[in-house]
């Protein structure tokens, strides 16, 4: 906060209030404004960037933008490299092509960039100076743990999924592809690394990267790529990471809604895993060549009972399967079925295709009839009334229409 000073200046007649503003840094950093043109450019550049998507007549986004400028400020002076940390913002009124692809619904939405990639987790911290300046700086923060001694290894959490690469030298290409990826996706994994002497047990082929499972008894498994392909590390590592069917809980369920997929959810009792299971390998079996068109989910039934109202379904009704349009829900008619192949990815191909979304407004679609027999076709029919008279020959096209068999 900067100090002011007031003065007490007497005149004639009267005292004049004086307010006289004293900056203890007199430059302004500059909020980027993004637009088409500069946009991938701006964020491909930054190894970090906070957009602020925000709209004039949104009263909150009017509040924000002397906060939003002065933890700029404060971040500008631990970072100076205009390419390590950028704050800039986007007019979604003045460019709504940029907020329709970033998905950006309200306002204002705080949204962090890695390499011109969007992380998944927007900022829902508190709206102040220090609450901005602190997340930018966790994020600046080094998210891979180095090991000193590779008995660390053993002791790691096995509960959680964790990623450990073993490198000749810090200063390289392979650990500062490494480092990118984890910068990326360490709320999802644990990273671990080791250098030197202390990996050198591990490189009996060269640099090496693996993963270590959720699970006592469950298997490393090796990376095999290029170590110097970002994309294919990543791509690797994320599939590892973060798991084909996830749980939904009410903390991240807002999170996952503004990835913009429908969600395919089984909701089961929470010591039910033998659904889980089962659902979980069906998706993987059948549904793998869905995954970015669909989000794969598990909820537990008991905090979930006001969803499962909206298809008439109660705790004791589960395990239940059902997909969440965002506009209607549709449910998997018996999990039962579930391993009947194909029966679940054609539930996934009815949604993509409307089928779902048409049954759920008019009633089955009409099944094939045998030839000859006569199916009465729905027609919607507009027709000024006021104009005078409705002409027999038409009533007598329409009723031939009507009942004209399907071959």
């Amino acid at each position: 906060m900067r100090p002011a000073i007031f003065l007490l200046l007497p005149q004639p007649g009267r005292l004049f209030l004086l307010l006289v503003s004293w900056l203890f840094n007199p430059t302004r950093s500059e909020i980027t404004s993004l637009d088409s043109g500069n946009i991938d450019d701006i964020l491909n550049n930054a190894d970090v960037a906070l957009v602020n998507f925000y709209a004039d007549w949104c009263r909150f986004s009017q509040m924000l933008h002397p906060i939003f400028e002065e933890a700029s400020n404060v971040i500008k002076e631990e970072y100076p490299d205009k390419n390590q940390v950028v704050f800039a913002r986007v007019d979604c009124d003045q460019h709504s092509d940029i907020a329709q692809r970033y998905r950006i619904s309200k306002y204002p939405t705080l949204k962090l960039f890695r390499n011109g990639m969007m992380m998944k987790r927007e900022y829902r911290g508190q709206r102040s100076v220090t609450a901005i300046a602190d997340y930018i700086r966790q994020q600046k923060s080094n998210p891979i743990r180095e090991v000193q001694d590779l008995e660390e290894i053993n002791t790691v959490d096995r509960s959680r999924r964790n990623i450990i690469g073993y490198f000749e030298q810090k200063d390289s290409d392979n650990y500062r592809t490494f480092e990118r990826v984890a910068n990326i996706l360490h709320d999802d994994c644990v990273f671990l690394s080791a250098f030197g002497a202390i990996s050198k047990a591990e490189r009996f082929s060269g640099d090496n990267i693996i993963y270590k499972p959720p699970g006592e008894n469950a298997p490393d498994m090796v990376y095999l790529g290029s170590l110097t392909n970002f994309d294919l590390i990543y791509a690797w590592t994320q599939d590892k990471c973060v798991p084909l069917v996830r749980e939904i809980t009410f903390e991240n369920g807002e999170e996952l809604t503004e990835e913009g997929l429908p969600f395919l959810i089984l909701f089961h009792m929470k010591d039910d895993l033998e659904s889980l299971e089962k659902f979980q390998q069906e998706v993987a079996r059948q549904l793998i060549s869905e995954k970015g068109t669909i989000n794969f989910l598990h909820a537990d039934c008991d905090k979930f009972r006001h969803p499962l109202l909206h298809i008439q379904k109660t705790p004791t009704d589960c395990p239940v399967i059902a997909i969440d349009s965002f506009r209607h829900m549709y449910v998997f008619p018996d999990f039962n079925d579930l391993s009947v192949p194909g029966k679940l990815k054609q539930f996934v191909l009815d949604l993509h295709s409307g089928k779902l979304h048409r049954e759920f407004h008019h009633g089955p679609d009409p099944t094939d009839v045998a030839p000859g027999q006569v199916r009465l076709r729905k027609i919607h029919l507009i027709w000024p009334f006021n104009k005078g008279f409705f002409p027999l020959l038409v009533i007598g096209v329409l009723l031939n229409v009507l009942l004209t068999p399907v071959t």
